[in-house]
């Protein structure tokens, strides 16, 4: 396994993020409990989850990583462990969003739940209009005070989120942002225009998910079994970009990879990216996306790639603006 720096800072992780969102919902607690074994046996120390994960069960998924944590305590100090804030938890008002309140909440919520002292890598969920920066920000220095959290995150924030996210935190003196977490693969490339821009100056790593864009980069059109990519995005990108997908597909016959690793090889050559989130449901699912990490991708292939999956222009404005 390689591994890389957080961002600006001294932690190391993997290159790959392990998702945990199936755990629960769709794979059982035993099943998930092995593959965070084969996966931190692998060398893959970066765990991410979130506290509204288990769907109707919210908090599940925190829970069952809790019970792997608590069957060998050594894991927990091997793992950079990663959740997030946001969502509701329960039906109060005020419930969603990321003001002081629910921070420090759902923050005790989540270390009661995962049995743990401490969060690793804290990130707000979404962007919160609603709430001053100030207060967000007091609210994680209390916690980081405390040592319950050591760095903070983002997830789906726009470039200029990030920016009036880092300029107060400046002017506070605190650390800040340290990743973004965003929508990002071959099919879907917008962040190139503002968000990996304003990551890359601010410092903050790059932790794409849906790196295979829901099914679509996993190879779907040569597999007979597409129970997971029948509907939402992945089935109407499919029937708008279906010879897109071939080639695509065909390209990775050719290189002899699999196309799930193609995909997040082609992330893992883009700068600025820490480390795509992989979300496997099966131990064959983990087994193979580990292969990704030493798949090495060409200037020619890279640009077969660009030519598949135009991505916005580069950065804006020069993507869009003469």
């Amino acid at each position: 396994m390689e591994y890389t720096h957080l961002g600006r800072t001294g932690v190391l992780v993997s290159r790959l993020c392990l998702g945990t969102m199936n755990f629960g919902p769709v794979t059982p607690e035993p099943e998930a409990h092995a593959i965070l074994d084969a996966a931190l046996d692998a060398g893959l120390n970066f765990t991410d989850t979130a506290n509204v994960y288990g769907w109707e069960n919210k908090g599940l998924t925190e829970e069952i990583l809790g019970r792997w944590f608590a069957g060998d305590p050594s894991r927990r100090d091997r793992t950079v462990l990663a959740t997030k804030v946001y969502g509701a938890m329960d039906d109060e008002p005020g419930s969603k969003g990321v003001s002081a309140r629910n921070i420090i909440r759902n923050c005790e919520a989540s270390l009661r739940r995962l049995q743990t002292d401490r969060i690793d890598l804290y990130q707000m969920h979404h962007i919160d209009r609603d709430t001053p920066w100030d207060e967000v920000w007091q609210a994680f220095e209390t916690l980081v005070g405390q040592g319950k959290v050591l760095y903070v995150g983002s997830s789906n924030f726009a470039g200029w989120h990030i920016a009036q996210a880092q300029e107060t935190a400046v002017r506070r003196n605190f650390l800040g942002l340290v990743s973004e977490q965003s929508l990002y693969n071959l099919a879907e490339r917008s962040v190139e225009l503002e968000v990996l821009p304003a990551a890359r100056a601010y410092g903050l790593g790059v932790i794409p998910w849906s790196p295979l864009h829901g099914g679509v980069l996993g190879g779907i059109l040569a597999k007979s079994d597409r129970n997971r990519s029948q509907g939402g995005r992945a089935s109407t990108y499919v029937e708008a970009h279906r010879d897109t997908i071939q080639a695509f597909e065909n390209l990775a016959a050719e290189l002899r990879a699999e196309p799930a690793n193609l995909a997040l090889a082609w992330l893992l050559h883009q700068p600025g990216v820490t480390a795509p989130i992989i979300g496997p449901r099966t131990m064959d699912q983990l087994t193979g996306a580990l292969a990704a990490v030493d798949l090495t991708l060409d200037e020619k292939v890279l640009e077969r790639l660009d030519e598949l999956f135009p991505g916005p222009g580069g950065p804006a404005p020069e993507a869009y603006a003469w």
